[in-house]
Parts: structure tokens; C-alpha cells; sequence
């Protein structure tokens, strides 16, 4: 009777582990080695004009010069893609119109493009609340960015609402930091 119970208990485990798969990139030794680069991560891609819409940034060459993607030179506007809101607002902040002002030209030159508003607000208030509250922050960069050159068939508006803090806490500080609104670039 030990006997069976053992087989009965030793043969599931058997077949899970002959079941189990081996990563797909090589094995070094006795250890597996998964490739995680960010080609393989997908993380990179490019839009439709061939402009490298990856996630790294570009070597600088020359004096003070930033050569690859205006997205993601630090110098310029179009490398803040966060705008931060008030409690319980919709409103966009004065300090960030320079940075939305650069944002709808970009998008106004590269029709082809587009861009992603993802709406997120603290977690004081209620679930269904926040998600309304979340659209409305996207939809009024939207609106911004349309007034300023930008085409309606350029947007994706999502609310997170309370869902994915960028900021863990319930401080002053993490709420300021969770009520925001990201622009995220995606190629056609």
C-alpha cells in the first residue's frame, strides 16, 4: 500500500517534469540562458517612416550633439511624455504647454504616427469615479494636441484610473505623482 501511494505521488511529479520545456535560446553548462536583449524583449520597433521607436537611447556624437530619435534626446520637450494634474482635476497645468505644444507639432509631421493616452489618477475615490476621471485627463491632452495640429486618427485614449500607481503609498507625494497622464508613442 506505501508502495502505490509513493507511485501515486512520484508519477505526477515525473510527468511535469518531462511536460516542462526549455527556454528557447542555448543552455551554457547545466544552467538554461534566455536572451533578454531588448530585440528579443520587443521592446524596439519602427514607425512607419523607419524611425527607431525603441526604448533605448542613442550614442551622442560630437560636441553637445544628440544624434538618433527626438523622442528620446533629453534636451528637447518630446522626452517628457508624463503630465502631471491636480487633485480631483482634468485641467493641464501651465508649466506643461510647452511640452504639449512640442508633442502636437511632432505628431503633426509624422501623420502615421500614433499616440496612446493613458489616464491614471490616485487612489482616493471611487473605482468608476477614477476611470471617468482618468479619461478626461487623456482626453483633454487630446483635445490640446488636436487645437494644435494634431489629427483625431492619431489617439488611443485608455483610463487606468487608480490601477497602475507609478508610485506606491498613500503620501502627498505619491499621489501627486500617480495623477498623470502618459503619452506613449506606438508605430503604424
Amino acid at each position: 500500500m506505501k508502495m502505490l501511494k509513493l507511485f501515486a505521488v512520484l508519477l505526477p511529479m515525473l510527468w511535469l517534469a518531462a511536460c516542462s520545456s526549455s527556454p528557447e535560446k542555448g543552455m551554457e553548462g547545466d544552467v538554461a540562458v534566455e536572451d533578454l536583449s531588448a530585440e528579443t524583449a520587443g521592446v524596439r520597433g519602427q514607425g512607419a517612416d523607419g524611425e527607431d521607436m525603441g526604448a533605448e537611447t542613442k550614442v551622442v556624437v560630437g560636441e553637445d550633439q544628440y544624434m538618433g530619435n527626438e523622442l528620446n534626446d533629453p534636451s528637447s520637450p518630446l522626452s517628457n511624455r508624463v503630465v502631471y494634474f491636480e487633485y480631483d482635476s482634468a485641467t493641464v497645468r501651465v508649466e506643461d504647454q510647452e511640452t504639449l505644444q512640442a508633442h502636437a507639432a511632432y505628431l503633426a509631421k509624422k501623420p502615421n504616427l500614433t499616440l496612446r493616452l493613458e489616464g491614471h489618477t490616485d487612489e482616493r475615490g471611487a473605482r468608476e469615479y477614477n476611470l471617468a476621471l482618468g479619461e478626461r485627463r487623456a482626453l483633454s491632452i487630446r483635445q490640446i494636441l488636436m487645437l494644435q495640429g494634431a489629427s483625431i486618427n492619431q489617439f488611443q485614449v485608455t483610463s487606468f484610473g487608480e490601477e497602475r500607481p507609478a508610485e506606491e503609498g498613500s503620501s502627498e507625494y505619491a499621489w501627486s505623482q500617480n495623477r498623470r497622464v502618459e503619452l506613449v508613442y506606438i508605430g503604424r
